[in-house]
């Protein structure tokens, strides 16, 4: 899935469909990028506070999301993220 939804994200990153949140995200670049990994990461935590397991899915899948245009945005690949925790594995 993580995959599927990262060639989503790369394939609305080069063709900039009109109306799309994800190639507005890039068109507005990385400080707003980074806004949103920021405020997705705060609610992660207010939902892990008492908010319920399934608010606590749906923060985490839309942190989830904006991390992954940041590492589009980067050129970077979730096949990067696995590599280093590949190499962090004991």
């Amino acid at each position: 899935m993580i995959e599927e939804l990262f060639a989503t994200i790369k394939e609305r990153q080069q063709s900039n469909p009109e109306g799309s949140y994800t190639a507005s995200l890039f068109a507005k670049g990385e400080d707003e990028i980074l806004k949103k990994v920021g405020e997705e990461s705060v609610e992660v935590i207010l939902a892990a506070k008492g908010q319920g397991n399934e608010r606590l899915i749906e923060e985490i899948s839309d942190l989830t999301y904006h991390v992954l245009v940041l590492l589009a945005s980067r050129g970077l690949t979730p096949a990067d993220i696995a590599a280093e925790l590949e190499k962090r594995k004991k």
